[in-house]
């Protein structure tokens, strides 16, 4: 089974390959923009920066919780050193208090996009969250419904077990797609279903002309990066555990961001906050958030088998990746 890619691989994605620069000019009809996909732990914002220094780029991340300050050793958000003087953007942008949708993504990164592109860069688009970089694109639609605050205080009371069944029942293709233990997403999911039947997608040719970089591993391997990775967050820079995952949880609630949405954020910060409140010990910790990880990063995969426009790389044989975005920019230069 193939899989995809992360953020903090500091292996070279191309090599040694001499750095290459395109001053590209504003579009005729469509931006183009470069997107690089694939699941948590296995390279893909390392490639994005490869990329970006090689055809004159900039980084936009397109994860739905490296948009919040403060998360970042639990999310695995690229560091300052790994972005090897490539500018990012959408990383620290909200605060993990507040809810920052799929709408806001939408518009902040079109914003990202025009500016970049006005500075005759190249666009990149790097990130796990699927749902966001296809509403960007124009591959699905946004929903217009309005929140129902009667239905949300209903579907609050429910676990996400009960949640996720009651999604998949309804709508069983969002249920595929979502991450299941998201409270936040199943509850919105469930209020665009009560509201139009299902949460509609959209196959519309979008205002961007794309092209889709997609990285992919054998799940063993996939799954030993996976751990490898977790346990270097979770000990942290001093590799003493004192600056790890666990100190930037204490940090965020000291800081005033609460259990219940610690728990909401998902992923290794539910288990995080179970930790600190003595509901489980850090051994059950790390090895269900082995688990989720894993589970997490073979949903993302299939998520991205049903785009048939990703043209997909092995991550240990990158070296075609170069040659196949060089073309493309090429083929840009001489249609403008």
């Amino acid at each position: 089974m193939a899989e995809l890619a992360d953020a903090h691989d500091s292996k070279s994605c191309e090599g040694n390959l001499m750095r290459v620069r395109f001053s590209l000019p504003a579009p005729v009809n469509k931006q183009k923009v470069l997107i690089v996909v694939g699941p948590t732990s296995s390279g893909k914002s390392t490639l994005a920066v490869e990329l970006a220094r090689k055809f004159n780029g900039e980084v936009i991340s397109a994860d739905s919780r490296q948009v919040y300050r403060g998360l970042d050793l639990g999310t695995g958000k690229i560091t300052k050193r790994e972005m090897k003087g490539v500018r990012h953007h959408l990383l620290d942008v909200a605060s993990p208090t507040k809810v920052f949708t799929a709408h806001d993504f939408v518009k902040k990164a079109r914003s990202a996009i025009d500016d970049i592109s006005m500075r005759g860069k190249l666009p990149i688009i790097a990130g796990g969250t699927g749902f966001y970089i296809d509403a960007l694109v124009g591959r699905i639609a946004l929903p217009n419904v309005s929140a129902n605050p009667t239905l949300r205080a209903q579907l609050e009371k429910k676990s996400v077990t009960q949640l996720f069944t009651m999604l998949k029942n309804r709508d069983a293709r969002r249920a595929k797609t979502i991450e299941p233990h998201n409270k936040r997403r199943l509850i919105r999911a469930l209020e665009i279903v009560d509201a139009l039947g299902h949460v509609p997608t959209n196959d519309l040719v979008g205002r961007y002309s794309v092209r889709w970089i997609g990285l992919r591993q054998p799940i063993k391997e996939l799954e030993k990066r996976i751990t490898i990775r977790l346990l270097a967050r979770l000990r942290g820079a001093r590799n003493d555990g004192r600056s790890g995952m666990i100190a930037e949880a204490r940090k965020l609630h000291r800081s005033g961001l609460s259990y219940k949405r610690m728990e909401v954020l998902g992923l290794e910060y539910r288990l995080l906050a179970q930790f600190l409140q003595k509901k489980i010990s850090r051994a059950e910790m790390i090895a269900e958030m082995e688990r989720n990880i894993l589970r997490y990063a073979k949903k993302q995969l299939t998520y991205w088998r049903r785009n048939k426009s990703i043209r997909w790389f092995d991550t240990n044989r990158k070296k075609g990746i170069g040659k196949h975005v060089s073309k493309w920019l090429t083929e840009r230069k001489r249609a403008h």
